[in-house]
Formats: C-alpha cells, structure tokens, sequence
C-alpha cells in the first residue's frame, strides 16, 4: 500500500486524540501505538479505554502511557458495558481535554493507522463535520482472508440499515473515522443509546440529522491479527434491531419539536 503525504503545517499539528476501546488486546495495542505515535502528526495523542481486560491490556497501556511523554493517556472501566459505552467515556474525556478532532478505531489493527493524516487532511480541508473511512467506496476494499460468508454478511447488514434510515453514506456500520470537536458535541454524546456496535450507526444517524457534512474516503480494511472477534449473539440482535428504534425515536424527536 502507497505512503500517504505528510500533512503540512500548521494541519500536522492540529489536537488530535485518538480513541481506541479495548478488551483483551494487549498483543495488538503496542503495536497500534506506535504506528498511531509514528505519523509525523505532533498533535495527536491516543487515549485507550479499557474495560476491565483480563489478558492484562490495561496494564499494558498504562506502560505504554509512562514511555509516551504524555501522548498516550489510560481510561479504565470497571465494566464491560459495550462498545458505544467505552466510546461515549472516550470522546468525552478527549473532548474535555481540548481535541480539536477525535479519531474512532479499533485496537485490532483492522483499522491501518496510515489512514489517519488523510482523514484528518480531508476533515480541514473540506469542513466536515465526519470523515469515514469507508470499505465501499470507489477504491476501498475488504482483507483478503475475509470468506465469501463474512462479505455477503457485511454487505446486507449495510444494504439492511441503510434501507431502514435512509443514510446517504455507502458504509453506515464504519468504525473508522474523525470527528470534529463540534461535531461531537452537536450529537449530544450522553444521550447516545446503542451499547454495542450499532453504535456507529446511531453516530451516523444523529449525524446526518443535524445536519453535519459527511464525507467518505476509502481505505482497505484489514483482518484482526491477534485475539477474538467481539460480534456475539446478542451484539448482533441489538444491531438488528437498533435501526427501528432510532427511526421510531426520531419521529418522537420531530413530534415533540415546538
């Protein structure tokens, strides 16, 4: 994969934190850092939210934060509540420490960190609101090691949510993306529903329907390459069902408006 261009200044010095939730990475997590640390972007730091691993992932981080010079900051949680839960905490304490753009990605390395100056490029130079980086835009793809079954799942479940809430965005169930300080702030982040990984859908939702630009740009989407995947039973009946209740709670909103 080509290098991307480093950003010039003064955008490669732009408050940028990064959040990265985890649960039982602590194979994947220094290698995550030091990628994130290794951009040539001296503005960024990383903030990992942990809950509670057992594998030791927090003790890890805390290491990785004492080697950092203060750019890598530790978030831990007594409980392991979802995805959307440990992000909320996240985007919170980013936000209350001054970040200007706040990235979301996952601690598996699915998520390439060479991605990251663009998505931050792209938010400046454009204006919006959200940046995604996006598997099913023109150029974006999907780690060879996924089978046909894993595809086809991905592909309906955005195919599904779109049709329910009619999002004008190709990849609505991305985790990978940035967000402007603003932005976040305009999406009311305690009120934030979704525990699990329909999460980015509700971010997504909320976003368009106040209004935020969004824009996509492509990446490719690696597989994890140590550890478990998170998606079990009922984190996937509760990204079944979110969609409805995000369109029902809307219509609420809109009726309840003077």
């Amino acid at each position: 994969m080509p290098t991307p261009a480093p950003l010039p200044e003064p955008w490669a010095a732009s408050r940028v934190t990064v959040v990265v939730p985890t649960y039982n990475e602590a194979d994947n997590l220094p290698v995550l850092v030091g990628a994130l640390l290794g951009l040539g972007l001296p503005g960024l730091r990383v903030l990992v939210v942990d809950d509670g691993s057992p594998d030791g992932t927090g003790e890890v981080a805390e290491k990785l934060a004492a080697d950092a010079g203060g750019r890598v900051g530790v978030l831990h949680r007594t409980a392991k509540d979802g995805l959307g839960r440990a992000y909320v905490a996240g985007m919170t304490r980013a936000l209350d420490e001054g970040a200007e753009y706040v990235v979301q990605m996952d601690a598996d390395l699915s998520h390439p960190p060479r991605y990251v100056p663009q998505l931050l490029g792209t938010a400046l130079a454009t204006g919006a609101g959200v940046v995604i980086g996006s598997r099913y835009v023109a150029g974006g793809s999907l780690s060879e090691e996924w089978n046909l079954r894993r595809r086809v799942l991905s592909g309906w479940a955005n195919t599904y949510v779109k049709a329910i809430l009619a999002l004008p965005v190709r990849d609505v169930t991305a985790g990978f993306k940035i967000w402007t300080a603003e932005a976040l702030r305009a999406l009311d982040l305690e009120t934030i529903g979704s525990a699990g990984y329909s999460f980015q859908v509700e971010m997504h939702f909320r976003a368009y329907r106040r209004g935020q630009k969004m824009l996509e740009i492509p990446i490719h989407f690696e597989d994890r390459r140590e550890g478990d995947s998170k998606m079990d039973l009922a984190v996937q009946v509760e990204s079944a069902l979110r969609p409805f209740r995000l369109r029902r709670d809307e219509r609420g909103h809109r009726k309840g408006r003077p």
